[in-house]
């Protein structure tokens, strides 16, 4: 039983080993192509952060000039904590 188990899953690995090698080969254009996939999606998203980023920025001064007029008038102010 042992020994016929040994000499199936030496098959086995020797089969593996043989299939193996090729798919490597083939899966190195599909690796580069995922690869450039993600540095555009990287690119993208750095872009859209930025994008954000200054649209945050702009809406927090346009808030700070608001209160800036609004206790120029007047009127109740609290600054922020």
């Amino acid at each position: 039983m042992k020994k016929h188990f040994l000499g199936l899953f030496c098959l086995f690995v020797i089969g593996i080993a043989l299939v193996w090698p090729t798919h490597a080969q083939d899966a190195t254009p599909q690796l580069l192509a995922a690869v450039n996939s993600l540095k555009q999606q990287h690119a993208e998203i750095a872009d859209n952060q930025g994008k954000l980023d200054q649209k945050i920025a702009d809406v927090g001064e346009t808030i700070r000039v608001a209160r800036l007029f609004m206790s120029r008038a007047g009127g109740k102010h609290k600054p922020p904590k």
